[in-house]
């Protein structure tokens, strides 16, 4: 374990390693960005087209950009702590510079953001990485586990 103020030692067992710590980090993650994914782009969402937090602030001058920029460094912190592929950082960061780069335009960049979805793209990419190295977090495994099942098929309870 990395130190006694760890949240990962409250959950953990007594048996814990390292590598249950750096799964419990990846998963609190992976956590935070579906919330920051929520909150920034799909808080109200019809279909495949979502609005949220960002896209409502950026015709806020100042208040969209210190937005972006902050949820922003949030996911790009979350990734380093989950020790995310240096390539999913680097594509989480074009993304995210992108969408506040548009933010500093007035109204033409104010509306551009407003339909770019750069919070939603970075924090998929880092889902996508903690997937592919540690897997779903349990509750998210048996959620998407239980809708998969379907109508017609046979419950494995």
């Amino acid at each position: 374990m990395t130190d006694d103020f760890s949240m990962a030692s409250a959950y953990a067992g007594p048996n814990a390693g390292p590598v249950d710590d750096a799964r419990f980090k990846a998963h609190r993650a992976w956590r935070a960005a579906e919330t920051i994914k929520r909150l920034s782009d799909r808080l109200i969402g019809v279909g495949p087209v979502g609005i949220g937090l960002d896209g409502v602030l950026a015709w806020v001058p100042g208040v969209g950009l210190a937005y972006g920029l902050g949820a922003g460094g949030l996911l790009l912190f979350h990734a380093i702590h989950a020790r995310a592929a240096p390539a999913t950082v680097g594509r989480m960061a074009a993304y995210l510079a992108a969408d506040n780069l548009s933010d500093t335009v007035p109204v033409l960049g104010w509306a551009i953001d407003t339909v770019f979805p750069g919070h939603l793209m970075a924090a998929k990419a880092l889902q996508k990485d903690i997937e592919a190295r540690h897997g779903l977090p349990e509750e998210v495994a048996q959620e998407r586990a239980r809708k998969k099942r379907g109508l017609f098929r046979r419950k494995r309870d």
